[in-house]
């Protein structure tokens, strides 16, 4: 992977979302590029079209994620709370803890796989208070921060907003429009929510509406970046829309895919 560089030459860019433990894509993800972004969610807990893979099933077997995944489809959380705690109080162990033991042999081998150089966020089901821990030289974290990539500045807001699924790392509105506030004018905004676009927080497999950010989108329709990047809807009902100025595009579901979205300027 060449490192960024302005002049002449083009830049370009491969980005990435929804990685959910594909490290083998991922080692690849940055072939042909100046420089690799990724918008966050390392972490698989569970696939939802492979119920026998993530920290779930690996913990609790297929069957209890067929049934946790049935509840939560049809938006019955409460309930699936009450059966996820059983199946904790059953297997005698810190829960914090045994998902942590998880997330960490995740997160060494999928931040090992980052070519250099790699600009990353948060997802909502990330643990930003390890990645410090894992991300090598050559791996820049940013949230609510700005980096030149090529000649451009790209803003990074990382995480979701709270949810019934209360996801790792979810934070409230205010917060998160601080985070959106700090970064500022850009070519280049990479958030890993989209914004409160009812085509673009539609998922058409899952038949749900997922949490868009209404601080996001007023920020794209005052600031007019060039481009606003995103993903966590993993089948969006648009992959791309313009407003305004700003082109948004859904970058696709990593893991499903294993080929990253790429932006040449």
């Amino acid at each position: 992977m060449a490192s960024t560089r302005t002049g002449n030459r083009r830049t370009r860019v491969h980005v990435v979302s929804d990685v959910h433990g594909n490290a083998r894509d991922l080692a690849r993800a940055g072939d042909g590029a100046d420089a690799l972004i990724c918008l966050g969610d390392l972490v698989l807990f569970l696939d939802y079209a492979d119920h026998s893979r993530g920290i779930f099933p690996d913990l609790f077997g297929k069957e209890n994620a067929d049934r946790i995944v049935e509840l939560r489809t049809a938006r019955r959380f409460a309930e699936a709370r009450e059966f996820g705690a059983r199946l904790w109080g059953g297997i005698g162990t810190d829960r914090a803890a045994a998902i942590e033991k998880a997330v960490r042999r995740q997160y060494e081998e999928l931040f090992a796989a980052f070519p250099t150089p790699t600009y990353a966020t948060y997802g909502n089901v990330d643990m930003p208070q390890l990645w410090q821990e894992y991300a090598r030289p050559g791996t820049t974290v940013l949230d609510g921060q700005r980096v030149e990539i090529g000649g451009w500045t790209f803003g990074f807001v990382g995480g979701g907003l709270r949810t019934p699924m209360r996801t790792p790392y979810e934070i409230g509105d205010e917060e998160y429009a601080a985070k959106i506030e700090a970064v500022g004018e850009v070519d280049v905004l990479c958030t890993h929510i989209p914004p409160e676009v009812p085509e673009l927080v539609y998922d058409t497999v899952a038949r749900r509406f997922e949490r868009g950010s209404r601080a996001l989108l007023d920020a794209i329709r005052r600031t007019r970046p060039r481009y606003a990047l995103f993903g966590h809807v993993h089948q969006p009902l648009a992959r791309r829309m313009r407003i305004g100025a700003t082109e948004c595009v859904n970058v696709g579901h990593f893991a499903g895919t294993g080929t990253p979205w790429a932006l040449e300027w």
